[in-house]
């Protein structure tokens, strides 16, 4: 489980007849990544002719229709849907092209229409609005508006902007007359004389007013328009409705098909464009990729099964070729919240080593300590179990950390025993071992304590992958390997007893091999081509002399920020339980007497004790992992495997 699964680079030369079939193949067995350098063979580029061209066209071809998909399923309200499980193939486009003629048919006049009729119930609406409040106004709307002499406009406002207007037109024979208000904005008819026209519009239109037009259908006074305006709403709603019933068939009738054709349009568009990607020659092509070792043979039979004429060949990866080879994690499923983690920090290397399982041992430990409390880590336990269920829809996105949660529960439950903590209560159960407001002295050398062996683990991981990786140089006289673990624990001894802490080796001792492992370290970009056969190194040595003291320097400096970093689990433990004492004064002062409004107070902070702080302690473990303990062996140069495949599929 600390390594990736073994790759295999596997070579396919494939006859052009069967390369669609063997590429749909590829895909379908999900462990064939396709190499996007090429083959590895030097004749590889010898007589390889480009068939980009129609490939290319081919692409084009799907990617236009699935255009055309995407526009009708959002005009019939059709989602994607989940990717479908069995195994999909190439659609031959003229297909799916009379399809889609026939449902965009079918679709866009229903569409079209209902989209016309909703406009029109809005104008309606607004019109209705506007004219409602002209109510008691006994005159013709149409014969107002069309007066050889009288100007008349009628239309709404913002509220605070008819005095404006009436100001504005002080030197204008006019009347703004007013008949009422809604939502801040006033319904308005501005009269005037048929001359002045143009000055009072453009007075108007500062003012902000829109002007109701009125179709010519609607005639007669505010009332007689009120009338036509509901005839025609209820008509227009009507019409609105039974378009709504006839798009609902529709889309009932054509989900199917369109989800299908969405899918199998979109796999065949993937197909083209990785079959765009091979090298051609004239009757082959050429294939190069990495699939797992375990499943090499799985491959052979399925490309055997669809094109018996193709060859293959498989071989381990090159130094060179390992460098860049993907890494799988080869985790069981339990771990997989802490591999994704690991992943949000970065991928490892091939060649490196995993981390998940360090981090399944200490990431619940650090963040137990900080926020031990028996009942808030079963609160954070159902939590975490609820997640794992998926049956929160909500919360599904989040479901693969709910082992992480239920990790993070039950070392918060089990610190809470420790420290004599129910929901903040102390002396309900007894302290197993400290309570950490009490003896606060003793959390943080713990949790310092605790830090040095948690560094002393990272580098001596970092020693194990580079003596894996046959780099002794890297794994003996690195500052994060055996000599930087002696310089380490030396700082360390020398520490403890200016503490006046006992110890079991001369303070004398403890100084010299501090200064041997810090000149070791000072030279080590010099010592290293010694163990590796190279001799010593001498190219710019008073340079190298100088960077090699700094990097000392910062070597030092780093030990002993990383290890006080550790001060902060005993920090959080401390404030974990004096939030919890706070909560509980806060509560005194509002029910003395402790009554329901002592309890609720109880509840709820406890509430916003477990979110608020379990959010920052959750976020003060990952920089502990991340910046702490990662840098000491985790370089996340590495990428993840992704096979080929025709659906979206989950990353490893």
């Amino acid at each position: 489980m600390f390594r990736s699964q073994a790759m295999n680079r596997v070579e396919l030369v494939v006859p052009e007849r069967d390369i669609v079939a063997v590429t749909e193949a590829l895909a379908e067995s999900r462990a064939f990544e396709v190499d996007a350098r090429g083959p590895r063979r030097s004749e590889a580029g010898e007589g390889g002719v480009s068939g980009t061209n129609e490939w290319d066209q081919r692409a084009a071809t799907y990617t236009t229709l699935l255009q055309r998909i995407t526009t009708v399923m959002e005009l019939l309200a059709v989602e994607a849907g989940t990717p479908p499980t069995e195994a999909l193939h190439w659609i031959d486009p003229d297909t799916v092209t009379r399809d889609i003629d026939t449902i965009e048919r079918e679709a866009k006049g229903p569409v079209e229409e209902l989209q016309n009729a909703r406009r029109k119930l809005e104008a309606l609406s607004r019109t209705r609005s506007q004219v409602a409040p002209l109510v008691g106004l006994d005159a013709d709307l149409q014969r107002l508006q069309n007066t050889t002499y009288l100007f008349a406009a009628l239309g709404s406002m913002p509220a605070d902007n008819v005095d404006r207007l009436q100001a504005s037109l002080e030197h204008i024979p006019s009347v703004v007359a007013r008949f009422g208000e809604r939502d801040r904005m006033a319904t308005v008819v501005l009269f005037g004389m048929k001359r002045d026209a143009e000055m009072l519009m453009r007075a108007a239109r500062s003012a902000y007013l829109t002007v109701v037009e009125l179709p010519a259908e609607y005639q007669g006074t505010p009332r007689d328009v009120l009338a036509s305006l509901d005839e025609g709403i209820t008509r227009t709603s009507e019409r609105i409705a039974a378009l709504e019933t006839t798009l609902h068939r529709l889309h009932e009738a054509r989900i199917r098909r369109l989800r299908h054709l969405l899918w199998r349009v979109r796999a065949s568009l993937t197909l083209v464009q990785t079959i765009a990607g091979f090298r051609q020659f004239r009757y082959s092509y050429l294939l190069s990729g990495w699939v797992p070792e375990p499943k090499v043979s799985h491959v052979r039979r399925t490309v055997a099964a669809v094109s018996p004429d193709t060859t293959i060949e498989a071989s381990k990866p090159t130094s060179q070729e390992r460098a860049t080879a993907p890494f799988q994690f080869a985790n069981p499923q339990v771990i997989r919240g802490f591999q994704k983690l690991v992943t949000i920090y970065g991928f490892p290397s091939y060649e490196e080593l995993d981390p998940t399982l360090l981090l399944v041992a200490t990431f619940p430990v650090i963040f137990g300590v900080m926020f031990g409390d028996v009942g808030h880590g079963l609160l954070l336990m159902a939590l975490g179990f609820l997640l794992l269920s998926r049956k929160v829809r909500a919360l599904q996105n989040m479901a693969s950390f709910g082992g992480v949660v239920v990790a993070c529960g039950a070392a918060a439950t089990l610190f809470g025993a420790l420290f004599g903590s129910l929901f903040g209560f102390e002396g309900v159960i007894p302290v197993l071992w400290l309570r950490p407001i009490e003896r606060t002295t003793d959390i943080l050398l713990a949790s310092v304590v605790f830090g040095v062996g948690v560094l002393t683990l990272g580098m001596a991981f970092n020693m194990v992958g580079a003596a894996l990786r046959h780099r002794w140089g890297e794994a003996l006289l690195d500052r994060h390997g055996l000599v930087g673990v002696l310089f380490y624990w030396s700082l360390v001894g020398l520490g403890a007893g200016l503490l006046s802490a006992r110890i079991p080796v001369p303070s004398g001792a403890l100084a010299l091999v501090a200064g041997a492992s810090a000149v070791m370290i000072w030279l080590s970009d010099r010592l290293k081509p010694m163990l590796e056969g190279h001799g010593f190194g001498r190219s710019n040595l008073g340079m190298g002399l100088v960077e090699g003291f700094f990097e000392l320097f910062e070597t030092v400096l780093s030990l002993m920020s990383n290890t006080l970093s550790y001060v902060r689990m005993g920090a959080f433990a401390v404030a974990h339980g004096a939030l919890s004492l706070v909560v509980f004064i806060l509560a005194e002062m509002v029910d003395p007497g402790k009554s329901v409004g002592y309890w609720l107070v109880v509840a709820l902070g406890n509430l916003v004790v477990i979110g608020f702080e379990g959010m920052i302690v959750g976020i003060q473990t990952l920089r502990l992992e991340y910046y702490e303990f990662f840098s000491k062996f985790f370089t996340a140069g590495g990428r993840s495997f992704h096979p080929l495949a025709l659906v979206p599929v989950e990353d490893n």
